[in-house]
């Protein structure tokens, strides 16, 4: 199934001055509200990867679990939970990044992912790419591969695409914006 990535864009929400002044938050709320569209970016990801070879899908806190799951169950797949710090009850292994508001902490349970497993990692948006990178380190750290990172919009002008793509792992996105869009 392709969608339209006008009628995708139309659904997402730009909230301007948020979380700081000079940045426009996209907000996917609006998609998820929506049973057609919701349906649609999920279709979309599930034709993407329904026959590809990849085992395990691996989801961002917190905007990455409502796509990561929805994917998971739909290709019966084992679903890995990248958390933010201090979230995860068991022993995990934790990597450091940089977001666009200053430092954080993306940790896994450290029994997650073996040795010769592949992930699909999904988040809302790549802007700097500091997640998903950060989990890709996990990822590694485990002795399994990244097979590529997904979301619904990409930010180009932040770099993180191009900086996944530097380390080796493809990215797929449904739509992008500039970051002067509204």
């Amino acid at each position: 199934m392709i969608i339209d990535s006008f009628d995708i864009k139309s659904l997402i929400r730009p909230v301007i001055d948020f979380p700081k002044p000079g940045v426009i938050f996209r907000d996917i709320t609006p998609l998820f509200q929506s049973p057609k569209a919701l349906r649609l970016v999920m279709d979309s990801f599930a034709h993407r990867y329904v026959e590809a070879d990849f085992t395990h899908i691996g989801a961002m806190d917190a905007r990455g679990f409502l796509i990561g799951s929805i994917i998971a169950y739909q290709l019966n797949k084992p679903l890995v939970l990248f958390r933010k710090q201090g979230k995860l009850p068991a022993d995990v292994l934790s990597e450091g990044y940089q977001t666009e508001y200053g430092e954080a902490f993306l940790e896994v349970h450290a029994d997650s992912l073996c040795e010769g497993d592949s992930v699909v990692m999904f988040d809302d948006l790549i802007a700097t790419g500091g997640t998903l990178i950060a989990a890709a380190n996990l990822i590694r750290r485990m002795g399994a591969r990244v097979f590529e990172a997904a979301a619904i919009i990409d930010l180009p002008e932040l770099g993180g695409s191009q900086r996944l793509e530097d380390m080796g792992i493809p990215t797929f996105c449904l739509t992008q914006f500039a970051l002067t869009d509204k």
